[in-house]
């Protein structure tokens, strides 16, 4: 059973490093615990949501400012990431 999200809202990236694909409003982070993290495109509106802001938090503690992969990098699972961003678009 997965989650079904607009490709306009949520999608993940594969391309390594070229941020010709990040579409005006949007961002790129990258989202996992282990070492292979999944990048994705999302929406700046999420800046905006504090469930968000949480997250971003959770990155500074983790990452600080100066991180090796060059993006924002959120510390959590796949799953908990687009629950997340499933409910902010439904708002």
């Amino acid at each position: 059973m997965g989650i079904s999200l607009p490709a306009k809202i949520l999608r993940r990236s594969f391309s390594k490093g070229a941020n010709n694909d990040v579409p005006k409003g949007h961002f790129t982070v990258y989202v996992g615990e282990t070492q292979f993290k999944k990048r994705f495109v999302v929406p700046l509106f999420y800046l905006n949501h504090s469930s968000f802001q949480d997250l971003l938090s959770q990155a500074e503690e983790e990452f600080g400012f100066d991180h090796s992969m060059g993006g924002l990098t959120i510390p959590c699972d796949e799953n908990t990431f687009i629950g997340l961003t499933s409910r902010l678009n439904g708002l």
